[in-house]
């Protein structure tokens, strides 16, 4: 049975489109209770939502389903997504729900689930909903109707959380720090964790009205960020996306960071406090130089397919505790259960106050290979994969690369297009074999 409508991140569109409508959402949330009924007898559920203004909406359509279901409701307002997960498990709640579309436009929402240890759901339970979905409602009587209620200070609770990750042998005093919340979820919570660690906080991207999120700023829009540094002369930048879970790097310079680099000095930081390091997990798009680095540190590195949850699940399948994107979606399963911006971004500043070297200086043994990404749009029943044309071409471009480079194509997860990656030592190089094989899918 494929998955209807759960996609690699929970269910995601435009608001007022099938499924992000006010119906199917209340539907969606009815058939989360019953499966939580089918196997706990009073079952709590907490919502957290990122700052867009089809939150509101959304959250009362999730609160009305669950209600109905005979299923409790903590309201927990805009809070980040891996707020959501820690807030769950230290609630002892059965499930959490964030209303987000992460790095999307306001246009977009979307709803996601976390279990009651705070981790994404597998698939299976996925598909136990969607059976249910499009069954007829099945109301519970008027007594055993669910209730809602706020959490007070969730967003206290969550930075005390974040903080706690952060050795207490350091501070961040005498650091001045650009803080970019995207207009998101962490707008009030990202400058208040840096500045109570001690750090001088500029902040920027902190200003949501519903409408602004994502736009111009955040993870997605460093240029934003790298500006800022450099006009107040900062020592870093840090940018999140709309819900927080992923975040960009710039250091004095101006100079940007992406999420392989991120980790490896998370990797690297570790193995200097003589710490055993198993074995990291990447994705498919994690650059080659970095998988290069782990090798000749003798570190295990194994690729995972594109999404933070099938990192997580290779952590989780290795017993390991290190993985990530390039696109800055990092864990470290010993300090949460799900890829946190904020608790990213501390563990990268307590190497750097821990050394008292600067990023350039820690990633000196990384040079990332060019990396050329080209996005084709294709029509739905054109079938790429069987297109002899592209074999040939991707013969040839994987026998110029040899063994030093490496292509890469897939299909989106959550647009119709095909992504082609070419990744080699010299920049034309790649730029040329990825052309090559656009120019042939299309």
């Amino acid at each position: 049975m494929t998955r209807k409508y759960f996609g690699t991140d929970g269910i995601r569109g435009t608001v007022g489109q099938a499924p992000i409508t006010p119906d199917f959402v209340m539907h969606l949330a009815h058939a989360v209770g019953r499966v939580l009924r089918q196997s706990e007898k009073n079952p709590v559920v907490l919502i957290g939502k990122d700052t867009r203004i089809s939150g509101y909406m959304l959250e009362s359509a999730l609160e009305s389903g669950f209600n109905s279901a005979g299923v409790d409701v903590v309201l927990l307002g805009p809070v980040p997504t891996p707020a959501v997960a820690y807030l769950t498990r230290a609630q002892r709640a059965s499930l959490g729900v964030v209303i987000s579309a992460s790095h999307n436009p306001y246009e977009d929402n979307g709803i996601k689930f976390f279990s009651a240890k705070g981790a994404k759901l597998s698939d299976a339970w996925e598909k136990s909903v969607e059976a249910l979905v499009d069954e007829p409602p099945v109301w519970v009587t008027s007594s055993e109707l669910g209730k809602a209620k706020r959490l007070d200070d969730a967003a206290g609770r969550y930075i005390e959380f974040c903080k706690s990750t952060f050795s207490t042998d350091f501070t961040l005093k005498g650091m001045k720090i650009v803080v970019d919340a995207a207009h998101g979820a962490a707008y009030q919570i990202a400058p208040k964790v840096f500045h109570e660690l001690g750090a001088d906080v500029i902040a920027i991207g902190c200003s949501p009205d519903g409408l602004n999120i994502n736009k111009g700023v955040g993870a997605t829009h460093p240029e934003a960020l790298v500006e800022a540094v450099k006009a107040h002369q900062a020592h870093y930048g840090i940018a999140l996306d709309g819900d927080a879970d992923r975040l960009q790097f710039v250091d004095h310079t101006g100079r940007l960071y992406n999420g392989d680099e991120l980790l490896y000095l998370m990797v690297t930081d570790r193995l200097a406090r003589d710490e055993v390091v198993p074995g990291v997990v990447g994705t498919l798009m994690t650059n080659m130089a970095v998988e290069l680095a782990f090798k000749k540190k003798k570190i295990e590195f194994i690729r995972s397919k594109v999404g933070d949850r099938y990192v997580l699940e290779a952590l989780q399948e290795k017993s390991w505790l290190l993985g990530g994107e390039g696109s800055g979606h990092l864990l470290a399963l010993d300090k949460h259960t799900t890829g946190d911006g904020l608790i990213s971004a501390l563990q990268v500043l307590q190497a750097c106050v821990a050394t008292g070297k600067t990023m350039s200086e820690l990633l000196s043994d990384v040079v990332l290979f060019p990396q050329v990404l080209i996005n084709v749009r294709l029509s739905k029943d054109q079938l790429w994969q069987d297109n002899p044309l592209l074999a040939k071409a991707l013969t040839e471009v994987q026998a110029e690369l040899a063994d030093t480079g490496r292509v890469l194509i897939r299909a989106s997860g959550t647009e119709p297009l095909v992504r082609v990656m070419v990744e080699a030592r010299e920049a034309d190089m790649a730029h040329r074999c990825a052309e090559k094989l656009a120019a042939t899918l299309r």
